[in-house]
C-alpha cells in the first residue's frame, strides 16, 4: 500500500497486529510495529499493547519494557492489558518482586486489577513457593469485589500439590465446590498428579477410579499422567499392561498416551520396544508427531549414537513430520557431547535455511560445550553472534560463560560477563554468585568474596549451603580458622544445614587449634546425622597420629568397619602414628598390607619411612627403605637424604654412606654440603 502511495488506516494496522498475535507470529508482530514507528505513525494504546504482548511471548522483556517506556514518554498511558502482559512475563521468569512493583504501579495509575491480573500474580507466587502470599492475594481480590474463578482455584490447588500439601489442596477443593465451581478435568489431573508427587499412589488410583466414569476427556488426561508416572519409575511394561486393560474397557488412546509409553521405553534404553510401539501406533491409524520422534532422537543422542538419531530425523521428514526447534536442539546437544562442534554450527545454519529460528537453547548447548572445552574466545564469538541475531541470553547462558572463565582462571572476563548481566535485564542467581565466589577462592582472593556475599542478599538471592561451603573451603586454604568458624555459626543461625563438604575443610583448618575443638565439631557432625567419609577420617586419623594418640588406630578400625577403604593418605598417617609411639615392628606389616591392597608406596611414603627410622636412630632400617625406594625409581628429598647420611656417618656406617653419595651423584643430586665427616667419606 505504501509503495502505491497509500497509507494504511489505524484500524487496518490494529487488525493486522491482532491477527499476527492470534496466529502466534510474534516476530512478525514486532517487525510490523517497528515499521509503523519508522514510518512516522504515532502508535495508539492498542498497538503498543500488541507489541508488548508479542515481546513478552518471545521472552524479550527488555524490549517490552522499552515499548512501555516509549509510550509513557509520548504521553500514552499503559493499559490494564499491557500491565497484565508484563506481570505475566516477569512471573514466568519467577521475578515475583518485579511483578509486585508492576502491580503497585498499575494501582497508582488508578487502573483496576482484573481477575486475570490477580490470577497471574497468584500463579507467580505459587511458582516461587510463596503460597501464603498467594492466598493473601486471593483474599484481597475478594475484598476488592473481584470474584475468584475456576482458574484461580486451579492455580492454588496446583501450588499446594507441588508443595506436597495435599490436605490443604483438598480444603481448597471443598471451598471451590461450595462456591459453585465443579472440578474440571484439569483440576482432577492436578490433584491426581499431586498424589503421585507425594508418593500416595493409592489415593491417586482411587481418584482415577472415581472420575473414570465422568467422561473420556478426564480419563484420558489422567491416564496420560498415570502412564507418565509409571514410566518415570521405570515400570514401562506395567504401564503398557494398564493401558491395554483400559483399551479393553473401551478407552480409545490418542498420540499423547502412546507418546508416554514410547518415552518410557526410551528412558530405560529399550529402543526395540520404543520403535515397536511407534509402529503399533501407525497400525492403529495414529500419526507419530514431533514428540514421538524427539523421544527416540534424544535417546539415541544420549547413547552417543548420533548416526541413528540422524536416520530418525530423515524418517520423520519422509513421514511428513517436520523437525521442530526442539529436534534440532537435541541434535546440537548430541554432537556437542561428542565435541563435534563444527557439526553443531552446521545444524544452526541448516535451521536458518529451513526457516526455523535457533533459540537460546540452541546457542546455549554450543556455548556450554565450547566453555567446557576451554574454547572461551569461540564461546564469546558465538554469544555475540546470538545476541546480534536477536536471541536474548538468559541467566543459564551467562552462568556457562562465567563458569568457563572461572575454571580457566580468567576472573576478569568472568566479572565482565557478570557486570553485563547486572546492567541488563538478566538477574544473577545464587549459582552465578557461587561460581564467582569459587573462582575467587581458587585464586586465593578469598577476602574479595565479602563484596559478593553482601550483593547476594541485596539482590534478593539467599546464600545456600554451597555458598557457605565454598567460603569455608576458601578460608580453610588460607589457614583462617577463626573466619571458618564464624561462617559455620552464621550458616547454622540462618537454618542452613551443614554437610560433609562443610565439615571437611572446617575440621582440617581447626586441627591446629587443638583436639578439643575438633572433637566438638565431630560431635556436632554426628548430631546432624552425618557419617564421616574417607576425607574426614583421614584428617582425624592424621591429627591423632601426629600426637601419637591410639585414637588414630581406633578411627581406622571404625572406618574399615563402615566399609570405607583406606587410601595412601590413611596408611601414611598410620605409619606416622606408629613412629610417634615408637612401634617400628608394626610398620612393615602396614606397608605389606598397603601393597596387598594395590596401593603401591610412592615417594612420599618412602620419604616418611626413611625419616621415621632416622628419628628412631635405626639408620640401617632407614637405609633398607632407601634401597627399596631407589629400586622403585623414586628419589628421597634433600633433607631426608642429608639426615640419613649424617646418621650413617655418626654410627660409622661409612660404606653405606659412600654408596648413597655415589648414587646421588649419578642421579645429578651432588651439589650438597654435608660437613667435614661426609667430605672425608666421599674422599675415601
Amino acid at each position: 500500500m505504501r509503495k502505491e502511495g497509500m497509507q494504511p488506516s489505524i484500524t487496518s494496522l490494529n487488525l493486522l497486529l491482532e491477527s499476527l498475535v492470534s496466529l502466534n507470529k510474534f516476530d512478525k508482530t514486532i517487525n510490523l510495529f517497528e515499521e509503523i514507528i519508522e514510518s512516522g505513525f504515532r502508535p495508539n494504546k492498542f498497538m503498543y499493547g500488541k507489541a508488548v504482548q508479542a515481546a513478552v511471548k518471545l521472552g524479550d522483556l527488555k524490549r517490552a519494557n522499552e515499548y512501555v517506556h516509549s509510550m509513557k514518554k509520548k504521553g500514552v498511558s499503559p493499559s490494564l492489558f499491557i500491565y497484565n502482559a508484563l506481570i505475566g512475563g516477569v512471573c514466568k521468569e519467577k521475578r515475583i518482586r518485579d511483578a509486585e512493583k508492576l502491580f503497585h504501579e498499575m494501582l497508582e495509575r488508578k487502573l483496576v486489577a482484573s481477575v486475570v491480573t490477580y490470577n497471574t500474580l497468584i500463579d507467580g507466587y505459587c511458582k516461587v513457593g510463596e503460597l501464603e502470599k498467594a492466598f493473601d492475594l486471593k483474599e484481597r481480590m475478594v475484598r476488592e469485589n473481584v470474584e475468584p474463578n475456576l482458574v484461580t482455584f486451579n492455580i492454588l490447588v496446583g501450588g499446594l500439590c507441588r508443595a506436597h500439601r495435599m490436605e490443604d489442596a483438598k480444603q481448597v477443593l471443598k471451598e471451590m465446590e461450595a462456591q459453585g465451581f465443579a472440578p474440571d478435568g484439569f483440576t482432577c489431573s492436578i490433584i491426581f498428579d499431586g498424589f503421585l508427587r507425594s508418593g500416595n499412589v493409592k489415593s491417586a488410583l482411587a481418584l482415577y477410579e472415581e472420575v473414570s466414569g465422568k467422561g473420556v476427556g478426564i480419563n484420558r488426561y489422567m491416564l496420560s499422567n498415570w502412564l507418565n508416572y509409571l514410566c518415570k519409575e521405570g515400570k514401562v511394561e506395567k504401564a503398557e499392561e494398564f493401558l491395554q486393560k483400559e483399551i479393553e474397557k473401551g478407552f480409545v488412546p490418542n498420540e499423547v498416551v502412546y507418546n508416554a509409553i514410547v518415552n518410557g521405553y526410551c528412558r530405560i534404553s529399550n529402543m526395540n520396544k520404543a520403535i515397536s510401539m511407534v509402529e503399533h501406533m501407525e497400525k492403529l491409524g495414529l500419526r507419530p508427531d514431533c514428540v514421538t520422534f524427539n523421544s527416540l532422537i534424544d535417546k539415541f543422542c544420549e547413547m552417543k549414537e548420533v548416526e541413528y538419531a540422524e536416520e530418525w530425523v530423515k524418517m520423520m521428514r519422509e513421514k511428513g513430520v517436520l523437525p521442530n526447534v526442539e529436534t534440532y536442539n537435541i541434535l546440537i546437544n548430541g554432537y556437542g557431547q561428542l565435541c563435534l562442534l563444527d557439526r553443531c554450527f552446521a545444524i544452526i545454519e541448516e535451521m536458518e535455511n529451513r526457516g526455523i529460528k535457533p533459540n537460546v537453547v540452541s546457542y546455549g548447548s554450543i556455548i556450554n560445550y565450547l566453555c567446557k572445552d576451554g574454547k572461551l574466545l569461540e564461546a564469546e564469538i558465538t554469544f555475540r553472534d546470538m545476541v546480534s541475531r536477536g536471541v536474548l541470553p538468559n541467566v543459564l547462558i551467562y552462568n556457562m560463560l562465567i563458569a568457563g572463565n572461572c575454571t580457566a582462571g580468567k576472573l576478569k572476563d568472568a566479572f565482565r560477563y557478570f557486570d553485563e548481566m547486572v546492567k541488563g535485564e538478566t538477574r544473577p542467581t545464587i549459582v552465578t554468585y557461587n561460581t564467582l565466589i569459587n573462582g575467587l577462592c581458587k585464586k586465593g582472593r578469598v577476602t574479595e568474596t565479602e563484596d559478593l556475599l553482601s550483593q547476594i542478599t541485596s539482590s534478593g538471592c539467599t546464600p545456600d549451603v554451597i555458598t557457605y561451603n565454598t567460603l569455608i573451603s576458601g578460608y580453610s586454604n588460607e589457614g583462617n580458622a577463626h573466619k571458618c568458624l564464624e561462617l559455620y555459626e552464621n550458616m547454622k543461625n540462618l537454618g542452613i544445614k551443614p554437610t560433609l563438604n562443610t565439615y571437611c575443610p572446617l575440621i582440617s583448618v581447626c586441627c591446629k587449634e587443638g583436639i578439643e575443638l575438633v572433637q566438638r565439631l565431630v560431635c556436632e557432625m554426628s548430631e546432624m546425622h552425618l557419617t564421616p567419609d574417607r576425607l574426614i577420617y583421614n584428617i582425624l586419623i592424621h591429627l591423632y597420629a601426629e600426637h601419637g594418640d591410639v585414637q588414630a588406630f581406633a578411627l581406622h578400625h571404625e572406618m574399615v568397619e563402615r566399609g570405607i577403604c583406606s587410601d595412601k593418605m590413611t596408611y601414611n598417617s598410620l605409619i606416622l602414628g606408629h613412629f610417634r609411639r615408637g612401634n617400628l615392628s608394626e610398620i612393615k606389616n602396614l606397608v605389606s598390607d598397603m601393597k596387598v591392597k594395590g596401593l603401591v608406596p610412592k615417594a612420599d611414603t618412602y620419604d616418611l619411612l626413611i625419616r621415621g627410622y632416622c628419628e628412631q636412630k635405626d639408620f640401617i632400617g632407614a637405609y633398607l627403605w632407601y634401597r627399596e625406594m631407589l629400586e622403585n625409581h623414586f628419589l628421597p628429598r634433600f633433607t631426608t637424604c642429608n639426615k640419613l647420611l649424617t646418621g650413617l656417618t655418626e654410627q660409622g656406617r661409612l660404606q653405606e654412606a659412600q654408596i648413597i653419595c655415589s648414587e646421588m651423584k649419578v642421579k645429578g643430586m651432588d651439589d650438597w654440603s654435608f660437613g667435614e665427616d661426609l667430605s672425608a667419606v666421599v674422599k675415601m
